[in-house]
C-alpha cells in the first residue's frame, strides 16, 4: 500500500504551524500495538502512538500486583499474525505478556513511533479541512501512570507544573482509540466514616506500590473480582509474609477451576515450545481448540434459551461442588452466588479457594462500618446474604480488626467510556453529550459514532465478552478499521462515517439483546449501570468475527474521491461482467445437451472472447479516466 501523505509539519516557522500525522492513534496497549504492527504489515508507516503512561502494554504495564497473569490460555492470548511459541506455561504471568507485547513493536519495527508520557487530552474535527485536530498534553515522565484522583491530588498541592509540562496541537486525518476499557481504578468509598483518618497506606491493586513492606503487617483487602483472587493468596507467603489478610466481598463471584494443561502442567511447559516449532500448525491448532472451548461456552452459559437454562444450572451444581470442596464450611453460605453464572465475569483460579484454608486469611461479607488510624470495624449488619434473610447465618456482629495497610480490589471505572478524553465532533457536538442524549455509551459494532467521521474505536462500547480472549475482539475490531483506512489512505475516499440510523438501530438491537441475556441475570455487575448495559457484546465471537469479515457498506457514508468511485464502478461492471459470464456459459452448455465436452470447448472460446474484448474496452476506458484526473 503506498502512502498518499506522510508526518510532517504544516506551515513551518508561522503562529499556526503544526505537525501533521496521516494516523493518530490514542494509546499504546494491546490493541494499538495489534492494529500498529497490522499497519506496517501492509506497508504504511507513517502513524504515531501517543500513549499517557510511561510504558507500552496498556493494562500489563500498569498492572503489577503480586501473581498478576492471563487468566486464558496463553495460546489464545496471542496475536494470530505473530503467534508466541514460547511460552512459559498456559496461564504466563502479566511480565512474560508484557515481553511479548514489547517483542511485537520491536518485530515489527515501530517503538520509534510511540511516545509516551502524552495525553492525548481533546480532539476537534474541523469540517473545512476534514481532519482532526488533536489537543496533546506533554507530562511529567511516569505522572501518566496515576489515576485521575492521585493526579488531581498531585495540582493541588504542588501545582500544575508536577504533572503537566506543555500542550501541543496537532492535526491527523485519520484518529484511532485504542483507550481501552479497565483504565481508571475505582475509589474507595468516600462515605466510609473516618476514612481519612487511617494512617497505613491505601493504594488500589492496579496501582499496586511495591515500597511497602507487608512484612508482620495486617492487610485489609476490599474486593473479590479476579483480581483480588489472583494477589490474596499471595500475601501470606514469601516475599510479603503479611501477619493476617481480611478480604471484604460484596457478593460471592462464580469461581471456574482453571483448564490443566495437556499431558499436564510439567510436561506441557517442558515441551510445548518445542512441539509448537517443529509441528506446522500445532500451535494455530491449540488457539482455534481455546476459541472453540469460549464458544461452546457461550451456547451453553450465556446465550438465552431454555435449554441454556438448563445447562447453567448443571454448571452451577458442579461449581458449588467444587466450591465446597475447596473451603471452610463456615464459608460454604457466603460463597453460594444467587445469581446466574456468567452474570459477572467468572473467576478463572485454582488457589484463592485453597487459600481460604490459610488460618492467615479471613473472608467476611460484614461491612467497613468505620475506619479508624489502626484499624477498621466490621458490622453490625452484613452485606451478602440479604440482610432480611432470616434463614442465614451468616455473621453480622460487629468487629474491629486491627489494619496496617488496605488495598483495593474493588475494580474500575468502566461505564465512562474514552473518559476523560474529550471528542468534538461535526457541529462541535462532544461524544460524551450524544451518549447522554441517546441513553449511554454506545458505538457501532463498538467501533465507530456518526457524526465523527474518521474516528475509529478499537474496543469501544459493548465489545467485551465474558467468555473469549479480549485479543480476539480486538483484532477483529483491527481488521474492520483496516478496511476503511486503508480506503482512505489510497485515497479512494476522503471521509468515512456511519449513518446515524445505522449506529442507533444497532444500539436498539444491542442493548435489548442484552436486557434478554445472562448479563442480565440477578447481579450487580459492572457491565451495567442503570439499566444501560454498555459493555458487553450480546452475541458469540463467532458472530463479531463474520460482521467484522464482512462489513455491511450500506450502514455507511463513504465520501468517494473521483478516483475511488471509478474504482467502484470497476469492480461494480467485473461482478456483472462475470454474472453474463456465467449466464451465457450455462445456456451454451444447455444448448449442447448432452455433448458435454463440446460444450465446455465451446464455453471455453466464449470466454475467452469475452474477456479479451472487455479488458480492451476496459484499458481504453481506464486510461482515459486516469488522464483526467488530477496529480
Amino acid at each position: 500500500m503506498s502512502p498518499p501523505d506522510t508526518i510532517r509539519v504544516v506551515n513551518g516557522l508561522q503562529k499556526d504551524a503544526y505537525t501533521y500525522y496521516p494516523i493518530l492513534i490514542v494509546g499504546a496497549g494491546e490493541s494499538a500495538i495489534a492494529l500498529a504492527a497490522r499497519l506496517k504489515q501492509e506497508g504504511f508507516d507513517q502513524f504515531r502512538l501517543f500513549e499517557r503512561q510511561s510504558g507500552v502494554g496498556g493494562t500489563w504495564w500498569i498492572n503489577r500486583y503480586p501473581g498478576v497473569a492471563c487468566d486464558v490460555p496463553a495460546a489464545f492470548y496471542s496475536f494470530s499474525f505473530s503467534l508466541n511459541y514460547q511460552w512459559t506455561s498456559l496461564y504466563p504471568e502479566g511480565a512474560e505478556i508484557y515481553k511479548y507485547l514489547c517483542d511485537i513493536t520491536e518485530k515489527y519495527q515501530f517503538v520509534d513511533k510511540i511516545q509516551l508520557n502524552t495525553d492525548v487530552s481533546e480532539l476537534r474535527w474541523l469540517e473545512d479541512e476534514q481532519l482532526w485536530e488533536a489537543t496533546l498534553t506533554h507530562m511529567v515522565s511516569g505522572t501518566g501512570d496515576l489515576s485521575r484522583k492521585v493526579l488531581n491530588q498531585r495540582i493541588a498541592e504542588h501545582g500544575r507544573e508536577s504533572v503537566y509540562l506543555k500542550q501541543e496541537i496537532v492535526r491527523a486525518r485519520i484518529v484511532c482509540s485504542c483507550a481501552g476499557g479497565l483504565v481508571e481504578p475505582n475509589a474507595w468509598p468516600s462515605s466510609i466514616p473516618g476514612r481519612d483518618s487511617f494512617k497505613g497506606p491505601v493504594f488500589h491493586s492496579a496501582r499496586w506500590d511495591h515500597s511497602v513492606d507487608l512484612n508482620d503487617k495486617n492487610v485489609v483487602v476490599i474486593g473479590t473480582g479476579c483480581s483480588a483472587a489472583q494477589f490474596v493468596p499471595r500475601l501470606t507467603k514469601e516475599p510479603h509474609n503479611a501477619k493476617s489478610v481480611t478480604q471484604i466481598m460484596r457478593s460471592p463471584p462464580w469461581v471456574v477451576p482453571k483448564v490443566e494443561p495437556p499431558g499436564g502442567k510439567e510436561k506441557y511447559e517442558k515441551y510445548s515450545p518445542t512441539l509448537f516449532n517443529m509441528v506446522p500448525g500445532m500451535a494455530k491448532l491449540f488457539r482455534f481448540i481455546c476459541f472453540a472451548t469460549g464458544e461452546i461456552h457461550w451456547f451453553t452459559i450465556f446465550d438465552d434459551n431454555s435449554w441454556n437454562h438448563k445447562t447453567r444450572k448443571k454448571i452451577e451444581l458442579e461449581m458449588l461442588e467444587h466450591m465446597k470442596r475447596s473451603v471452610p464450611e463456615k464459608y460454604h453460605e457466603i460463597l453460594t452466588p444467587d445469581y446466574a453464572i456468567g452474570c459477572k465475569r467468572r473467576i478463572f483460579d485454582n488457589d484463592w479457594f485453597l487459600s481460604l484454608n490459610d488460618p492467615k486469611i479471613e473472608l467476611t461479607t460484614k461491612p467497613i462500618t468505620k475506619v479508624s488510624p489502626t484499624s477498621i470495624t466490621i458490622g453490625p449488619g452484613r452485606i451478602y446474604p440479604d440482610p432480611n434473610n432470616t434463614n442465614s447465618k451468616a455473621p453480622t456482629d460487629e468487629q474491629t480488626i486491627p489494619a496496617d495497610v488496605i488495598v483495593l480490589g474493588n475494580g474500575f471505572e468502566v461505564t465512562t467510556w474514552l473518559h476523560p478524553l474529550k471528542i468534538r465532533g461535526k457541529g462541535g457536538k462532544y461524544m460524551q453529550d450524544v451518549w447522554d442524549e441517546r441513553g449511554g455509551p454506545q458505538a457501532y459494532l463498538g467501533l465507530a459514532m456518526d457524526g465523527f467521521p474518521n474516528l475509529f474505536i478499537i474496543f469501544g462500547p459493548n465489545t467485551a465478552t465474558g467468555h473469549s480472549s479480549v485479543i480476539l475482539a480486538s483484532e477483529n475490531m483491527v481488521e474492520y478499521n483496516l478496511k476503511l483506512i486503508k480506503k482512505i489512505l489510497r485515497g479512494d475516499i476522503t471521509t468515512a462515517e456511519v449513518k446515524k440510523e445505522s449506529e442507533m438501530a444497532w444500539t436498539k438491537i444491542v442493548q435489548e439483546r442484552n436486557k434478554r441475556s445472562v448479563f442480565n441475570g440477578g447481579c450487580q455487575n459492572w457491565y451495567q449501570r442503570d439499566g444501560w448495559n454498555a459493555t458487553s457484546y450480546p452475541y458469540s465471537q463467532i458472530d463479531f468475527t463474520f460482521r467484522c469479515m464482512f462489513p455491511k457498506w450500506s450502514d455507511w457514508d463513504l465520501q468517494y474521491t473521483r478516483k475511488g468511485l471509478l474504482k467502484k464502478r470497476a469492480r461494480q461492471a467485473s461482478g456483472l461482467l462475470l454474472l453474463l459470464i456465467i449466464i451465457i456459459g450455462g445456456y451454451s452448455l444447455r444448448q449442447q445437451g448432452s455433448g458435454i465436452f463440446s460444450g465446455l470447448y465451446s464455453l471455453n472460446h466464449l470466454l475467452q472472447r469475452i474477456v479479451k474484448q472487455a479488458l480492451f474496452s476496459a484499458s481504453g476506458l481506464v486510461n482515459r479516466a486516469i488522464s483526467r484526473l488530477p496529480d
